[in-house]
């Protein structure tokens, strides 16, 4: 009896070991995307990260931003916005649009460009504004800022998401297995008997409310633009409701509304050939639809 006690520990130990070696070598686990608080701009992903994920290898510079490290000497562009450019976890670095446009770019002005990608999930215009208040513009010749429809309303609130919500860790895991069901699992299942769970998507985004006011973000990027010089593009990004419908929503007409009443320059790719199989979800782009986003860029933008 105590024989077949100590074989079934250790085949117990055998599979717990080899699932947690696995979950980490082969999927990334407990080496996720780490977030930090900001007094200015509600969160942003720490500095200096360099992980791999879900086969996808995520690089955060010293200034948080999912690219390479700043290079002095390069042409600098700056791209703003929440999970739709900083492509999350599933999307490689090379894959992302912006790391393909600094490519293109240097080839064209056979000269190092940088198209900096300064995001991050669920961001608004007013959080990316924050940023360049706080960061200073690199020097840069353009800024981009990429929005959603929903962006319109999306006002910091400051809410502390950052070590609650399972999408906004500040510390990694101890165990890839408690990591796997206290992160990926356990909401699922908490989600199929509770209505009420807010989703990944819905975080951050106050949505048109009662009393709220667009997004002060948009104005204030504007002004930048003109204060300092340096032109601004916006690119509005359709969700899958809208492909399906053919046309932006309320308040996308309203961003669109905006551009056109400051002279702004707005890439809309729901008038450039965006489709359903360039999307991975309601809202973010794949590998494909981060190639045409950068495409767009290239014809339109820059």
């Amino acid at each position: 009896m105590r024989k077949r006690i100590i074989i079934l520990f250790s085949v117990v130990l055998f599979i717990f070991f080899g699932t947690e070696l696995f979950l980490r070598q082969y999927y990334g686990f407990c080496d996720t995307v780490l977030i930090r608080e900001d007094a200015s701009y509600e969160y942003i992903a720490k500095p200096n990260q360099k992980i791999f994920r879900f086969g996808s290898n995520i690089l955060y510079n010293s200034f948080s931003m999912r690219s390479a490290e700043i290079d002095t000497g390069s042409i600098k562009i700056l791209g703003f916005g929440d999970s739709v450019i900083n492509g999350g976890v599933l999307t490689d670095h090379d894959s992302l649009a912006t790391t393909i446009l600094s490519a293109k770019l240097s080839k064209l002005n056979n000269h190092n460009t940088q198209f900096l990608n300064i995001s991050a999930g669920s961001w608004g215009p007013d959080n990316c504004f924050a940023y360049l208040k706080k960061n200073g513009d690199f020097h840069a010749k353009h800024l981009f800022l990429f929005v959603s429809s929903h962006d319109a309303y999306d006002n910091m609130n400051f809410e502390k998401i950052v070590g609650i919500h399972k999408s906004f860790p500040e510390n990694n895991a101890k165990l890839a297995i408690y990591e796997l069901w206290d992160r990926y699992l356990l909401p699922q299942i908490k989600s199929k008997f509770n209505n009420s769970t807010k989703s990944i998507d819905e975080l951050g985004i106050n949505k048109k409310i009662a009393n709220s006011s667009f997004n002060t973000g948009f104005e204030s990027f504007a002004n930048y633009s003109r204060a300092s010089n340096i032109p601004l593009t916006i690119y509005l990004h359709a969700e899958q409701v809208e492909l399906a419908a053919g046309k932006y929503n309320e308040q996308g007409q309203e961003i669109i509304q905006f551009a056109k009443n400051n002279n702004l320059l707005i890439i809309k790719d729901l008038e450039n050939g965006l489709q359903a199989t360039d999307f991975r979800d309601n809202i973010h782009i794949n590998e494909k639809g981060q190639r045409k986003l950068a495409a767009l860029v290239l014809k339109y933008g820059i």
